[in-house]
């Protein structure tokens, strides 16, 4: 019977439906009717929860739909949903009662064509220019020589093959390669991942962390390289600290990750060219070197030996030097005796006149008027001694009146006092401190119990073990001489020449313990 009839009924005997049952007719109606539908429209708001689901309007000039993407379909999409972006959705209807609406849910969710994508493109770049992302001041220098390459790439395409030929011609180097997914869904995770994966590398470390970072991918349409115009891939390249290099397509391809990087390539060879020099032109050049070298020092020895021998020919000779000196020499040696008798003279007379002065008399007065001075210095000195030990006596007795053992004794008593106390709290805290660690041991123990396999055992497994060694396979039971079954409460032996059955289809093996093979 129809819910709704073509002509009102206003007489008392129409019939009554609960809302319930009203909302699951409209519900089955919208459903079977729009099962399976495509949308063009443009994304209105969009919300991510932390459930994983999106949330979503698709709308044009006149209406709008709410649409709902599940967790697990949002994660295989190749683009994401965004605001503004003109899309083509496709999926089925359905209605909401607890809301009284509409929706529907997503299956599949693209850009409508490729200016669509250039527009939401020019958008993102838009934003992370104006963020700063671009700017030159932000592009690190690449190492002249690296020691160690990394390469974010696909591992089984013609890409890393090419990488490696072109760095072994030029100049062989230690390659460290993180396998990502080059286009898809997976792409732009993947290639985030990688890049802050090598920088979280410690320098020298057993993994050491490379010099030099290449993120490469041969060329592609659009859709093919989406994965490397994602925000989180051009994030991870501006915020990485080694110095980055995109080979992302080829050369008339442009990416995001382009204007990010420290430097970009045309192709993939073009990025190992860019990361290391020639070998083959560094030896030449060295070897230049060292010839021009070679040269400049025999140039400046010859130089520096003909200037040596022009100012040789310009000095006198030694004989010539010596002749002022020598002649110098003799004329003071001439002059020296009659010298020396003048000075002989000239002190003689100073000590004939200063001996003229010293007389004995002169002497004997100034013995004794210093005699006199002593005597008299004599006499003063023993009251002068009397007197200063008398005061320094007096001093000492007052001072011994101030000296009293009661403050030291007070001293004492305070610091014995906080001592036993100190010793008290020391006791309760080792105390406390044995406690805790007695029942954190209790609770190991009782741990280490629950997890052994005689706990295993007592939920109705068993350990079987075969001439000394635990038995995990029917045929290693077979060729056992003798068996030996291990039950929670106790052992059971086999006789020699016994072999178990094989279990039937309904049986089902338990999982392996870890100490031994339980059934």
């Amino acid at each position: 019977m129809d819910l709704f009839d073509d002509t009102p009924d206003t007489s008392d005997n129409a019939p009554e439906f609960t809302v319930s049952e009203l909302s699951g007719a409209v519900k089955r109606t919208i459903e079977g009717e729009f099962g399976f539908v495509r949308v063009r429209g443009e994304v209105g708001r969009v919300s991510r929860p932390r459930s994983g689901h999106i949330y979503l309007d698709l709308k044009d000039d006149k209406s709008v739909i709410s649409g709902i993407m599940w967790k697990g379909v949002a994660a295989r999409q190749q683009t994401q949903p965004e605001e503004g972006m003109e899309v083509i959705a496709t999926g089925k209807m359905t209605t909401f009662p607890g809301q009284s609406k509409y929706q529907i849910i997503l299956e599949e969710i693209r850009p409508a064509g490729a200016g669509a994508l250039m527009a939401m493109l020019e958008k993102r770049k838009a934003q992370l220019q104006a963020e700063g992302l671009f700017e030159p001041a932000l592009k690190k220098k690449l190492p002249y020589l690296p020691e160690i390459i990394g390469v974010v790439t696909s591992p089984s395409g013609a890409v890393i093959r090419d990488i490696l030929h072109r760095l072994r011609d030029r100049f062989p180097r230690k390659v460290l390669v993180w396998p990502v997914a080059v286009q898809g869904a997976k792409c732009a995770p993947e290639v985030a991942r990688a890049i802050e994966g090598f920088n979280r590398m410690t320098p020298g470390g057993a993994m050491p962390r490379p010099d030099l970072l290449i993120v490469a991918r041969g060329g592609g349409s659009v859709e093919d390289l989406w994965g490397f115009n994602e925000e989180i891939v051009a994030r991870a390249a501006s915020s990485s600290d080694i110095p980055l290099i995109s080979a992302v397509g080829h050369e008339t391809d442009t990416t995001l990750i382009d204007f990010v990087s420290d430097m970009r390539a045309p192709t993939p060879t073009a990025a190992a060219e860019l990361a290391v020099p020639v070998r083959m032109e560094l030896l030449a050049g060295l070897r230049d070197y060292d010839a021009r070298m070679t040269r400049a020092v025999e140039q400046r020895l010859e130089h520096r030996g003909q200037r040596l021998r022009d100012l040789g020919r310009a000095m006198p000779r030694a004989e010539t030097l010596l002749d002022g000196p020598r002649q110098r020499l003799d004329i003071m040696g001439d002059k020296l005796p009659a010298g020396l008798r003048r000075l002989v003279d000239r002190q003689r007379l100073r000590l004939s006149e200063s001996a003229g002065s010293l007389r004995p008399g002169v002497l004997s007065r100034a013995i004794a008027a210093e005699q006199s001075r002593l005597s008299d210095r004599a006499t003063r000195l023993q009251p002068a001694l009397k007197r200063l030990v008398q005061t320094r006596r007096e001093a000492l007795v007052q001072r011994l009146g101030r000296l009293s053992p009661r403050p030291i004794q007070r001293e004492i008593a305070v610091q014995s006092d906080r001592l036993v106390g100190l010793s008290r709290r020391l006791d309760e805290a080792q105390r406390g401190r044995i406690s805790e660690a007695q029942s954190k041991l209790d609770a190991l123990d009782r741990l280490r119990e629950t997890l052994g396999y005689k706990e295993t055992l007592r939920r109705g497994y068993a350990v079987v073990r075969g001439d000394g060694d635990v038995v995990t396979t029917a045929a290693g039971a077979k060729k056992a001489e003798a068996l030996e079954i291990e039950f929670a409460d106790g052992k059971v032996a086999v006789g020699d020449g016994a072999t178990l059955r094989k279990p039937t289809k309904k049986s089902q093996t338990p999982p392996k313990p870890e100490q031994g093979s339980l059934f």
